[in-house]
């Protein structure tokens, strides 16, 4: 260029206004599941360039239609085993409302065998139960009132004068749902005092009091399981005081809960058990009449926080479960939960009377409630705006409630 002429340089002054706030998108979740549709969690951060360099901004100054998901779909690899299922059967009455199930099967992808069901279990199932409806029986055409297809599919239980006393005596626990003692119903005639006798049973009672002492010894079952509950804020602490069980003989004692498992025979007595959730489950198993345990147990303030602000206990023996409503202040990916706990000897019917997951909920894989069986830890799905049924084979079920 020298023997052309050079212009003169100088600075011009540019725009010094900041750039408009931007999104901003950082991955720092894994997928969620290791094979198969997951979740990954994306961090979304609103941000504003200013002199070269990136200045955190509040949220509403971003575009709000623009904004990126928190949580986007992944996929490692296909999965090597999946469920399947038979075709529905016939409804289970000739009118009026009933119920179909169908089995379930765990598959290899690849030769479509059908292996155990253990394999599967880490994956979400679809419902095996549902309602039907065989139109009106003949007493009740014409008499119908409108809606009356969406009637729940068993009785309805109503509260008996006792039950509500019950529940008065209760109401102090400050519980989201009537906890009160699973009683036995008394007969007549000559079969009252047997009765009043196994009311007396401590086999089979879910405990809901602060403290107490649970005596387990002398039962006449040789399996005997009891359950202490408290509000989600708590943690239960349980000695055993007394224990007059045979080891050499197979007995043991079983304590459990949704963070701990322990079983013990030897050195028991003064042994202290700390269940580290609002929750716990005692099985002893004795070989010898008159052999056991003598338990205390008191509840106090968690150490440690093992729950979510949005979820929510409840104990039985009946309720209504409504989807919870996260704070405006919490992180979006926060699962809400529902903790299920009835007496060890009841089981846990779920029925949704009405759901509605949005217009998009037969679509979409965020959308849906999640139903665990905590016994087998078996996972149900159910997604857009189906009725459903569910029940359980323990004492113990978990929902979580997604977007």
């Amino acid at each position: 260029c020298q023997p052309v002429p050079k212009p003169e340089s100088r600075m011009e002054i540019c725009d010094l206004n900041p750039c408009p706030p931007r999104w901003k998108v950082t991955p720092v979740g894994p997928c969620s599941s290791s094979c198969g549709l997951g979740l990954a969690v994306q961090l979304v951060t609103c941000v504003q360039i200013h002199q070269g360099k990136e200045v955190l901004q509040e949220e509403h100054l971003c575009p709000v239609a623009e904004k990126p998901l928190t949580r986007v779909p992944c996929v490692i690899r296909t999965c090597s085993y999946e469920w399947s299922f038979s075709e529905w059967s016939e409804c289970s009455t000739s009118c009026g409302n009933g119920i179909q199930t169908r089995q379930d099967f765990c598959l290899h992808s690849l030769t479509r065998k059908h292996v155990n069901s253990v394999f599967c279990r880490r994956f979400p199932k679809a419902i095996v139960m549902r309602g039907c409806s065989s139109g009106p029986c003949p007493e009740q055409v014409g008499t119908r009132s409108p809606g009356a297809e969406v009637q729940p599919l068993t009785p309805a239980t109503h509260l008996t004068t006792a039950a509500a006393a019950r529940e008065e005596r209760y109401k102090d626990l400050e519980l989201p749902l009537s906890a009160v003692p699973q009683e036995r119903t008394k007969t007549s005639g000559g079969e009252e005092d047997s009765a009043k006798k196994c009311f007396l049973c401590v086999c089979g009672s879910l405990f809901l009091n602060a403290t107490g002492i649970i005596n387990m010894m002398g039962v006449e079952s040789s399996d005997c399981t009891v359950a202490i509950g408290r509000p989600l804020r708590e943690e239960i602490t349980l000695r055993i005081l007394e224990s007059s069980l045979n080891c050499s003989a197979g007995e043991v004692v079983l304590f459990s809960g949704r963070m701990m498992w322990r079983t013990g025979c030897r050195k028991l007595p003064l042994s202290l058990i700390n269940s580290r959730t609002n929750t716990l489950i005692v099985k002893q198993r004795v070989v010898l009449p008159g052999n056991g345990v003598i338990l205390e147990y008191n509840s106090r303030t968690a150490t440690k926080k093992y729950y979510q602000d949005c979820d929510k206990q409840l104990f039985g023996p009946q309720g209504e479960i409504v989807n919870p409503v996260q704070l405006p202040d919490q992180r979006q990916e926060v699962v809400c939960r529902t903790f299920i706990d009835v007496a060890p000897q009841h089981r846990i019917a779920i029925r949704a009377l009405y759901t509605d997951l949005g217009t998009q909920g037969n679509q979409t894989h965020f959308n849906y409630i999640l139903v665990r069986d905590v016994s087998t830890m078996k996972t149900v799905v159910f997604h857009g705006k189906q009725q459903f049924l569910w029940q359980s084979t323990g004492s113990q079920a978990e929902i979580e409630f997604h977007e």
